[in-house]
């Protein structure tokens, strides 16, 4: 490993924060760490790892010197500077939806397709949180056994729509408790033409819908699946839930595979075996994954593995992690580890 120059824009949102985290706890090699972010928030300081860092606004000329540029500020952001910080000779991890379905960019889990990373042009995708954790899970299975249809259905934390959902439903719930109004601005979309409470709710709507029906985030966790597996022929679909939780996705999956004599301890094994996942399965004694346990955990928990009752060829598991972590600012770390190594 080399050491280098790093970049994190968006350094004081959610992720961005989560990113210079993990960079100083898995001591990265980074010569400097440069913070970016809005206007407004140039001259914050942060404090990771005994070291105050002041932010700097995004410009062009910031990346001068960069040789790794985390993005994590918004598409919009990503689709302005981007390009700029690859002209600068840095490579960029992008944590938006901006480039993952660009054909030239390759969308990289590290323990599921780190091959891709020879094929980059100067920026590499991030996936969905959502569907970072599946396909992690998912990958020994495909592998083993072949994988031809998929069916999930998500339960994810406010965490994944920013801190200001995290603080709206902080504040309804004190609005509850106090049989107060309710006040919503923040889900199930920013976007959205009506606001909902997430508090005691579960809204089954992440993202503007789009003219099939499905919402975008359905629809990219149905086409990043497909394209990390470099398989466009396997059947995909998608119904995304908001809860209030605050950190960690829920995944209920199923999926059928080419076998028919595969058994619940055969899809075990591989869990216990499998990179960055940790088998939580053992109903007689209620172990299962819950999001309250997974938070600030680097791993993707599996449990509740059952062979379909009708069809030998189905299983259903339950897949739980941190979206801020496994789902954004780890896997943006691992792909820079992969990068330099």
């Amino acid at each position: 490993m080399k050491n280098v120059n790093v970049a994190i824009v968006g350094a004081t949102g959610a992720v961005g924060t989560k990113i210079l985290e993990k960079l100083v706890e898995r001591n990265f090699p980074a010569t400097s760490i440069k913070l970016l972010a809005s206007k407004r928030s140039a001259g914050n300081e942060i404090e990771a790892g005994g070291n105050t860092y002041i932010v700097q606004e995004t410009t062009p000329e910031a990346f001068e010197g960069i040789d790794i540029a985390f993005f994590s500020a918004g598409g919009s952001i990503s689709e302005k500077f981007a390009q700029d910080a690859v002209k600068s000779g840095a490579v960029v991890i992008d944590n938006t939806s901006a480039f993952r379905m660009d054909p030239n960019t390759p969308l990289v889990v590290p323990e599921v397709n780190p091959q891709e990373l020879k094929n980059h042009s100067g920026i590499i995708a991030n996936p969905n949180c959502s569907t970072i954790q599946m396909v992690a899970a998912l990958k020994p299975i495909k592998d083993q056994y072949g994988l031809n249809k998929l069916i999930v259905s998500t339960y994810q934390a406010v965490s994944g729509a920013g801190v200001e959902a995290i603080d709206e439903l902080a504040e309804q719930s004190k609005q509850f408790a106090n049989r107060s109004e309710i006040e919503a601005e923040v889900l199930p979309s920013a976007s959205a033409k009506r606001h909902y409470p997430i508090a005691f709710n579960a809204i089954p709507q992440i993202d503007s819908f789009g003219e099939s029906g499905y919402t975008l985030e359905e629809l990219k966790m149905i086409n990043e699946t497909k394209k990390i597996f470099s398989d466009q022929n396997m059947s995909v679909a998608a119904t995304c839930v908001r809860l209030p939780v605050v950190s960690g996705h829920s995944e209920s999956v199923y999926i059928e595979i080419d076998h028919d004599d595969v058994t619940v301890k055969d899809i075990q094994s591989l869990m216990e075996n499998a990179p960055g996942i940790v088998l939580q399965d053992d109903p007689a004694s209620q172990l299962y994954p819950m999001p309250l346990y997974a938070e600030d955990k680097d791993e993707v928990f599996v449990g509740r593995i059952r062979k379909d009752l009708d069809n030998p060829k189905g299983f259903h598991l339950w897949i739980v992690s941190d979206n801020l972590l496994k789902g954004a600012a780890l896997n943006s770390v691992q792909i820079a580890e992969a990068l330099i190594k």
